[in-house]
């Protein structure tokens, strides 16, 4: 017994390796001893084996397998219920031992009994649950079974379904009220009026018109003009959000091992993240989610003005830029389920003098070395994300101008260079307000960016990894020069999670 235990059981089961030992050992008998019935003896121990062995791998019993998710998609660190519903659809008995592969992130994958003692109508249902601490998009399944021939000589694994597609999305984070989008109903949105003149009652009031209710007659306006005058009907319009979601490789990676994060879709594949980008994944979910409860269209775009999501394997509709109610907050969820790092992987390494002496000198140059600090920005520091030249360029400005004073801007970036902040900058002449938020392991390195980006318009700070987004999120509510003190606060570790 104790050489079966070193033979592997996937092939034979202990009583085939039993009868293939003793077929062996039967036919050298029958060589030694000249015995004809120990030579047909041995040929039957060892072909019955091998016959059991082709009979499971050519008839292969035939199941149904059905598997349904509760909720269908779920977010990280909640518990998701997972439903199987069995049933044999080709001829077969007996009891079989059935497993559900799971990724290792999910524990061990749970085994159990085909048919279960509960099966009804020959359907047997299981159910087990399921957490995520991280996001992505993670292969259920498929169930395997582990059958043998009616000897019990011969086993083998099949794979009796093809798995279905668990979607984890980022969590959102609850942000406090703020005066985000300036003053707006409380439904979130925006009333809009015709102003013949600058009285309040004109602004609110015109002439009556044959079939205006009474109801809406404005006396006091009445009384002032001689004629009779109605409140003057408001349009109302639903308020845009639009938030840009820097994705770029260069402008997240810290330039050691930041990649990391689990496997999604089918080919186990891992996303290209960090957690700097990780933060930036949970601020664009919460933002969405705060904005949504107030009635805002969100609308998405990346550094290069494309649909931000047009790259994300779990995103229902790539193309798509605009997201309106809670249709479209599930798909913001789903598509940042898998979203990940793009475009060039090369970070600038050169060597240079310390960040700190750099903007010393920086300081002291005049405003017309502006392009010569700009170079140095790159160039010196090893942290620097190379500049991409299509990032923030004419295309994103384009797109921004044909949606102009239509709601806030909301930019969430990586490490930006000077050029690359001067060109964003210039955008915030298209929202009613703009905010940007920079993360990055290094907060001070940013200095000359976020200063880029306030002379342009924009309430901007920088954070790291580990700050409060509530904390950040309220800062934008302080001013401009409380924005600069918070960033500030920062840089020292304040309002950061330890």
């Amino acid at each position: 017994m104790a050489v079966l235990d070193y033979l592997p059981k996937h092939i034979f089961s202990t009583r085939g390796w039993g009868l293939l030992a003793a077929g062996v050992l039967a036919l050298l008998l029958a060589q030694v001893m000249g015995r004809r019935d120990l030579l047909t003896l041995a040929v039957l121990l060892i072909l019955l084996p091998l016959v059991a062995l082709l009979g499971v791998r050519i008839l292969k019993p035939g199941f149904q397998v059905y598997r349904e998710f509760n909720p269908s998609t779920v977010e990280t660190s909640a518990t998701t219920t997972v439903r199987l519903a069995v049933a044999r659809t080709g001829a077969g008995a007996g009891v079989v031992i059935m497993e559900e592969k799971l990724p290792p992130r999910f524990g061990e994958s749970p085994a159990f009994r085909f048919p279960a003692r509960s099966a009804v109508g020959g359907t047997s249902r299981y159910e087990y649950h399921l957490r995520s601490g991280k996001r992505g998009q993670f292969t259920i399944g498929p169930v395997t079974a582990e059958f043998s021939d009616p000897f019990g000589l011969s086993l083998q694994r099949h794979s009796i379904d093809d798995g279905d597609t668990l979607t984890v999305t980022p969590a959102a984070v609850e942000l406090p009220m703020t005066g985000l989008a300036g003053a707006r109903g409380n439904d979130g949105v925006t009333a809009t009026r015709i102003r013949a003149n600058p009285s309040d009652d004109d602004v609110m009031t015109r002439e009556y018109r044959h079939g205006d209710p009474m109801r809406r007659v404005h006396w006091a306006a009445t009384a002032r003009h001689g004629e009779l005058m109605v409140r003057q009907e408001e349009s109302v319009t639903t308020p845009e959000a639009t938030i840009i979601l820097d994705q770029r490789y260069t402008a997240f990676h810290n330039g050691l091992n930041s990649v990391f994060s689990g496997a999604h879709g089918d080919s186990g594949q891992e996303l290209v993240t960090s957690d700097t980008f990780e933060w930036a994944v949970t601020a664009a979910m919460s933002i969405s989610a705060h904005l949504a409860e107030r009635n805002y269209v969100l609308r998405f775009l990346d550094a290069q003005g494309d649909p931000a999501f047009l790259h994300s394997p779990s995103a229902p509709e790539p193309e798509s830029e605009d997201f309106n109610g809670t249709a479209g907050l599930q798909s913001v969820a789903e598509s940042l389920a898998a979203i990940q790092l793009s475009g060039s992987h090369h970070v600038r390494r050169d060597s240079g003098r310390k960040e700190s002496d750099r903007r010393d000198g920086d300081r002291r140059d005049s405003d017309s070395d502006g392009d010569k600090r700009e170079n140095r920005d790159t160039r010196e520091n090893p942290l620097a994300p190379e500049n991409d030249p299509r990032a923030f360029d004419d295309r994103l400005i384009d797109k921004l101008s044909a949606h102009r004073l239509r709601g806030p801007l909301l930019a969430i970036l990586g490490k930006v260079t000077l050029q690359e902040a001067r060109s964003l900058s210039q955008a915030a002449a298209f929202g009613a307000n703009a905010f940007a938020i920079v993360i990055t392991d290094h907060p001070e390195a940013a200095d000359d960016a976020l200063e880029a980006l306030r002379l342009g318009g924009w309430r901007a700070i920088a954070v790291k990894a580990t700050t409060s987004l509530a904390a950040a999120w309220v800062s934008f509510d302080e001013g401009d020069a409380a924005v600069s003190t918070a960033a500030a606060d920062v840089r020292r570790g304040a309002g950061v999670d330890r």
